[in-house]
């Protein structure tokens, strides 16, 4: 069954933490639609952080540190910073917003310009495939990656690095550690630290990439019972809040984090002798630099029946439009697009919700099934005329009376190929997707239900686009 956002896979990885089904209730009720790309941090009507004498040598690896920001800042010239990452990073108070402003009131003779690319519950395969729509088309001075919960799957972390260093030498990158709740007391045992971060540690060292570790101060606190990591924002006294849910920040926990930024931002400044970032050879063979986010028009061929819909003004698309500038909408059942590429994947980003259907894909002019080959920190297909599911549903618990962000990817062999995907007359049994806790709506508005809608925001591919 297709998933929203990894969301089957990281509550697994949750569920093995502690998680209950009310905390899973709560992280999905988080994940919504998109932000928009710049943001201002003094919009925001918040106090200052307030940033402790806390120290730990752990929490900051400086390595190669942020010689070409701070160096750029030394001299007063404006900065574009960008935060990649999932939903701590698109967040109001995860720590972005306390962060740029604590880092713009640090230096006020310059002009800062700050993006936020945070997209809900996704991990580093999508965020591979959108760093350069989304953060280096425009000319990043820094950019803080932020996956290490979200599955960190080190194959993207690196296609991310390396995409980065590719297009901009001399721009800077700095990873950033946030933590699921059980994880925090492994920073209570020396030289500790989860394992999923020492995998993105790993690519961090190869790179010369300074890593900051958000949780170790809050994990201190909460040994020494002045924080709790899990509870109602208003229900304790005399302690800081971390989280409603043991993941996403409250406002008080955001502190904590962007406080752990503060603290490494004063260290790196130190080092502010630009120079640009070497390119070593690959950690990982085949990491996912070659990856990619394409508008559908560019390169895709569409059938009959589909419309061009601009989702700045539509009623509900427009909670979108900071990701799909427009989306290609089509019902019918045998409306398709076809389009031809030369790599290893393909795939869709679009928008769920309660009318859309399924899909079927033909890879060379051949039906395809879609097995699912799945694996720690990312969900994957692969077409083969032989095994997995007939169809691509697009339906799925989360599509309930609510529409979201969503996609998946496809893997094919290596080489040249031609790709057509055709909305399919067979319905999925929606009712039974949803579960007996959810049917309100479907018996409400059985025809909101009864449709095969796609909307189509976005392809994704590794490899290049042949036109």
């Amino acid at each position: 069954m297709r998933t929203i956002f990894f969301l089957s896979l990281i509550m697994g990885c949750f569920t093995s933490y502690g998680q209950t089904a009310s905390d899973r209730a709560k992280i999905a009720a988080s994940q919504a639609g998109a932000s928009p790309l710049f943001f201002d941090p003094f919009a925001e009507k918040i106090p200052a952080i307030g940033v402790s004498d806390f120290s730990d040598p752990r929490e900051l690896i400086a390595r190669g540190g942020l010689p070409n920001f701070f160096a750029k800042l030394k001299a007063g010239k404006p900065v574009t910073v960008g935060f990649i990452g999932g939903s701590i990073t698109q967040a109001l108070y995860g720590y972005r917003i306390q962060t740029a402003r604590y880092i713009q009131s640090a230096f006020p003779q310059s002009a800062f310009k700050w993006m936020n690319a945070g997209v809900s519950g996704t991990g580093t395969d999508l965020g591979a495939c959108r760093i350069y729509e989304q953060i280096l088309k425009h000319d990043p001075d820094l950019v803080f990656v932020e996956f290490a919960v979200n599955g960190g799957y080190p194959s993207g972390m690196e296609g991310i690095v390396r995409q980065i260093i590719r297009n901009n030498p001399a721009t800077d990158i700095c990873f950033i550690y946030t933590v699921l709740n059980p994880q925090a007391k492994l920073y209570l045992k020396p030289a500790a630290i989860p394992e999923n971060i020492q995998l993105l540690e790993d690519i961090a060292a190869h790179y010369r990439i300074p890593g900051i570790h958000l949780g170790i101060e809050a994990a201190t606190l909460e040994a020494n019972d002045k924080l709790v990591w899990k509870g109602e924002t208003n229900g304790i006294q005399d302690k800081i809040v971390f989280s409603a849910d043991g993941i996403h920040p409250s406002r008080e926990g955001g502190n904590l984090y962007a406080a752990a930024i503060a603290r490494s931002m004063r260290k790196l400044s130190g080092n502010a002798v630009a120079q640009p970032h070497k390119m070593p050879a690959a950690l990982i063979p085949g990491n996912w630099e070659d990856a990619k986010m394409l508008d559908p028009l560019e390169f895709a061929t569409f059938s009959k029946g589909w419309t061009k819909t601009k989702t700045a003004k539509h009623a509900f698309l427009k909670q979108f439009s900071g990701w799909f500038p427009y989306v290609m909408e089509a019902e019918e059942p045998g409306s398709s697009f076809s389009f031809k590429f030369k790599g290893t994947m393909f795939g869709i980003f679009d928008i769920g919700g309660p009318e859309v259907g399924q899909l079927s894909i033909k890879v060379d002019g051949k039906e395809m099934k879609l097995q699912d080959i799945s694996g720690k920190g990312f969900r994957l297909y692969k077409a083969n005329p032989v095994t997995g599911d007939d169809l691509l549903n697009l339906f799925n618990s989360f599509c309930n009376n609510r529409y979201r962000g969503q996609y998946d990817l496809i893997a094919t062999e290596d080489g040249e190929h031609t790709v057509c995907i055709t909305i399919s007359e067979q319905k999925a049994d929606k009712g039974k997707i949803l579960g007996e806790k959810q049917l309100k709506d479907i018996t409400e508005n059985p025809e909101k239900y009864d449709r095969t809608a796609l909307y189509l925001g976005k392809i994704l591919l590794r490899g290049e686009i042949i036109k």
